[in-house]
């Protein structure tokens, strides 16, 4: 194993010398390796490395994560850059207590080479390793998000007496029959009538909790997930440049809906919207991130001094933000294989050639994902980060059984059962007749996909862009049409059980369906006004509240003297409770269903008729 390593170092020298007299300005720069696909694992030590062996697209702020052996075993830990000349740092745990990163107190130079060194302690074997990576140049592109407009048609947005300045977009229910999976639904409307948001409501439309964004920011991908054993909901929030992806932070916030976490991408990346996996087991995270890069795109038919965009994944350690493991596709995957063209790149639109946009780890510990823009799914092997099997696309090399080829599909995951689900953009480009959701069987030994089943909306709808599949516990199936404003469940065979639609043009990048408890923070909302005949209309709302049976109104003639004075039986997100009299100060109480007291309002001054 010490002569591994020994024979690593000498060839990685030559490398090294090569590459540093080939790759030092952005005209021309290399992104993609000399040889593809190649393994995370350092030859004799069993520990997989990021930035990856011999690759050329490592951030300048990036750590050295060592995943596969506890920091006690790794010792004699050097960083020495081709420029900057040596990092010093500290070599911090991961709280799973199965690796470490090395942190550089200083980042490191666009082009330079940087070398690795160190040892790692086996049995009574204390192994040397080495290695290379080359550092990106970063493509700084226009960062500027695409601010929403607001519908001027009442009848696009919500509007509430108690909350006057939340508008989200209104729910219409167009079918609905028995069999619905109970829960809540979960979106994150943009691009819309309204602003955006992420957002929660009930099987009937009625609002239950929106988080109403501005400056510019946007939501997606709200759902439930589990973290140190609890509930929370996660979403990601930034700003979304033209050029489709994601520049922000995943947000956890608990069932009272405040904040515990905010999540920014590893190694000094922001997040990208199109996916967050907790793993409640080990306290980790998925999550992708997308990196512009200075690339030569001449062998692809695109300019020599171009750009591409990198949509890599991490895996995060939540406890210490320590990034884990690290996957690019530009290391692993032809810039040839995408279906995009590459003339008419620019630096301004860098060429995203792969478009990660789902990352699913399966029992044993390999992965699933989903590229846009190979039209195919990919298995990793887990230990080493390589390419094992392509499914789909122009390249692919699965067998693939009638009616299960996918276009520009998103949201691929492994079920409990080993079959997979996954949305099948298809319809823009019009590869297929529509957009669907399908359940896929693929079988390891043959190499061959068949369709189990798949699930179309009674209207054509064509999806150019995100889009999920759900598969709910009772077996349903749960479907958000991305850009196309409809969210739909089915059941197993096929029924349509339930379908809304959001206003205008809405679009979600994912819909599902939770069970959700809320309990918000703050206290309830009113506001009241005089009516004819000596009458007080009060109005109740409390924004994410999930347990609410009752409203009782209570009135005085001052903020001090108040007595309860009517009250009303829930009735959706805000609720009207007509009182005797026209006192001066009004507040509510929300009761649930024993009469216990959930929260109270301010007191609030009616306003005259």
């Amino acid at each position: 194993m010490a002569l591994a390593s020994a024979t690593t170092l000498v060839f990685g020298a030559k490398r090294i010398a090569a590459e540093n007299a080939a790759f030092v300005s952005k005209s021309g720069r290399q992104c993609v390796p000399n040889h593809l696909n190649i393994s995370d694992l350092l030859p004799g030590t069993g520990v997989q490395v990021n930035p990856l062996p011999d690759s050329l697209d490592a951030p300048n702020t990036t750590q050295i994560s060592f995943l596969g052996a506890p920091a006690s075993a790794l010792s004699h830990i050097s960083v020495t850059g081709s420029d900057s000349h040596d990092h010093p740092g500290r070599l911090q745990p991961y709280s799973q207590g199965d690796g470490a990163s090395f942190v550089p107190a200083k980042p490191f130079r666009p082009s330079e080479s940087v070398v690795v060194r160190g040892r790692v302690q086996r049995g009574s074997h204390s192994i040397p390793f080495a290695y290379h990576f080359t550092v990106a140049v970063r493509d700084p592109i226009n960062s500027s998000g695409a601010v929403a407009t607001v519908s001027s048609k009442p009848s696009e947005t919500l509007h509430f007496h108690s909350q006057p300045g939340l508008h989200p977009p209104s729910i219409d229910v167009a079918a609905s029959s028995p069999g619905q999976e109970s829960g809540d639904i979960f979106v994150g409307p943009y691009s819309g009538p309204s602003p955006p948001g992420p957002m929660i409501f009930d099987s009937r439309g009625n609002l239950v909790w929106f988080d109403q964004l501005k400056g510019g920011l946007e939501a997606t991908n709200l759902k439930v997930q589990s973290y140190e054993g609890r509930p929370v909901l996660t979403w990601w929030q930034g700003y979304i440049p033209p050029q489709g992806f994601g520049q922000g932070q995943e947000i956890v916030a608990n069932t009272s809906y405040q904040t515990v976490m905010r999540v920014a991408g590893g190694n000094g990346l922001p997040a990208d919207l199109h996916e967050f996996h907790i793993n409640p087991t080990n306290n980790t995270a998925l999550l992708t991130v997308f990196d512009p890069i200075y690339c030569n795109l001449s062998r692809v038919g695109g300019p020599a001094d171009g750009a591409v965009t990198d949509s890599l994944f991490q895996e995060l350690d939540l406890k210490t933000h320590l990034v884990r493991r690290e996957w690019h596709p530009v290391d692993h995957v032809a810039l040839s294989h995408s279906v995009e063209p590459a003339n008419g790149v620019t630096i301004q639109w860098p060429y995203d050639f792969f478009h990660l946009n789902s990352v699913w780890q399966r029992p044993g510990g390999s992965f699933l994902l989903s590229s846009r823009d190979t039209s195919a799914m990919y298995l990793l092997d887990g230990h080493s980060g390589q390419v094992v099997e392509q499914i789909g696309g122009p390249h692919g090399n699965t067998k693939l059984g009638r009616g299960t080829s996918t276009a520009f599909q998103h949201d691929a995951e492994e079920l409990p059962n080993g079959l997979i689900s996954v949305f099948d953009n298809g319809g823009v480009p019009m590869v297929h007749p529509q957009s669907r959701a399908l359940v896929l069987s693929l079988n390891p030994k043959t190499r061959t996909e068949t369709l189990v089943r798949q699930y179309e909306h009674s209207k054509p709808l064509k999806a150019g862009s995100q889009g999920n599949m759900q598969i709910l516990p009772n077996g349903n199936v749960f479907v958000g049409w991305g850009p196309e404003p409809y969210v739909s469940e089915y059941s197993a065979s096929g029924k349509l059980l339930w379908d809304a639609i959001l206003a205008g043009k809405t679009n979600s990048y994912r819909a599902y369906r939770f069970p959700w408890t809320g309990t918000p923070a703050g206290a309830p909302s009113v506001a009241a006004s005089h009516g004819p005949n000596g009458t007080t209309q009060v109005y109740a709302s409390w924004n994410g509240a999930t347990t609410i049976a009752t409203w009782r109104a209570l009135a005085g003639a001052s903020p001090s003297a108040l007595a309860p004075a009517g009250s009303g039986a829930f009735a959706g997100f805000e609720t009207a409770i007509a009182i005797a009299g026209q006192p001066a100060y009004v507040a509510v109480q929300a009761l649930d269903g024993s009469g216990n007291v959930l929260g109270t309002s301010a007191a609030v001054r009616a306003a005259s008729a």
